[in-house]
């Protein structure tokens, strides 16, 4: 575990080491993702932060908070149903037309329900779009600004080469929030259907759990040895009161009472806002290149995805270790 006054104390060294970052935030109108986005421009001077979504009301309220606690902070929202793949395209556009550049991609787009197959205009279950298929279409669509944030830097620092300047930081950071063992969790196989990966002809809950955590894993990967100056990280957010709750018709008048029985065992949100913004800017998590980070300490680099150190993926807990 990582103490929460080690992950302040990083965080507050990115107002000198992280000006100008570039970051996306899907599923950011609200709980983890908001919460991080939150965290993300109260540390760092002139962010610019894309807040993806379908709540116009909290993205309005995020978005006046964010420059109540920092005029230099630029925020945007865009409005979306990413259950639907040409809107995750439509997205991902808006931002290519606006940004050279990408540091951060954090996403935790999904939703509560006990309902089976929720069919898509893809013909794909919702939940499962939501946490596999947009967020991989997501990565696929902005690996070349990520790409560029990390070249960038490179020709930064050979300008910079004898110089005092500080280069800019070098970021190039995809984070995936869900669970990356899911599929072991209370006895599961830890195995994935290979004849029917969409679940089109099996789906449950559990094997949706499961197929989404263990195609975003080998997806990741794959990533992060195809495209090594970027790092790739699938974190699991444990308990937070997000208010999710309220997704499920049954659960909406006992959400209250159930946060207050929880609250004791669920980490406070804006706790997981700071430990998240830690996991998406520490060194502790290279890209497969040695890079991909803005802190400046030292670090080792953890043991990826895959039992290497450094690897470029990695599998991180609620508390960041």
């Amino acid at each position: 575990m990582v103490n929460l006054r080690n992950i302040q104390a990083h965080n507050a060294t990115l107002a000198s080491s992280a000006p100008n970052l570039v970051a996306v935030f899907v599923g950011g109108t609200s709980g983890i993702a908001l919460s991080t986005a939150l965290a993300l421009a109260r540390h760092t001077p002139s962010p610019s932060i894309y807040l993806v979504g379908r709540s116009q009301p909290a993205a309005d309220a995020a978005i006046a908070t964010m420059r109540e606690m920092n005029p230099s902070a630029r925020a945007t929202f865009l409005r979306a149903d990413i259950s639907v793949l040409k809107n995750v395209d439509a997205v991902c556009d808006t931002i290519r037309a606006k940004e050279e550049r990408l540091n951060l991609l954090f996403m935790t787009p999904g939703y509560m329900t006990l309902k089976g197959w929720d069919e898509t205009a893809d013909g794909l279950d919702r939940k499962f779009v939501l946490h596999y298929y947009a967020r991989m279409r997501f990565i696929v669509n902005l690996l070349p600004l990520l790409t560029a944030a990390a070249l960038d830097a490179d020709a930064d620092a050979d300008t910079d080469a004898g110089t005092t300047t500080t280069p800019r930081a070098s970021l190039s950071r995809v984070v995936s929030v869900l669970d990356p063992l899911v599929s072991v969790r209370a006895g599961g196989s830890g195995r994935l259907d290979l004849s029917d990966l969409s679940l089109e002809r099996s789906f449950t809950l559990s094997r949706c759990g499961a197929h989404a955590s263990l195609m975003g894993n080998f997806f990741l990967e794959g990533m992060a040895r195809r495209h090594p100056r970027t790092s790739f990280v699938h974190a699991y957010p444990s308990g937070v009161h997000t208010g999710l709750l309220r997704e499920l018709p049954a659960a909406r008048a006992l959400s209250a009472v159930l946060g207050t029985l929880l609250s004791p065992f669920m980490v406070p949100l804006r706790e997981s806002g700071e430990r998240h913004l830690f996991a998406a800017t520490t060194e502790r998590f290279p890209s497969k290149a040695g890079e991909g980070s803005v802190s400046h300490g030292h670090h080792v680099a953890a043991v990826g995805s895959e039992g290497t150190r450094g690897s470029g993926c990695y599998w991180v807990n609620w508390d960041a270790a």
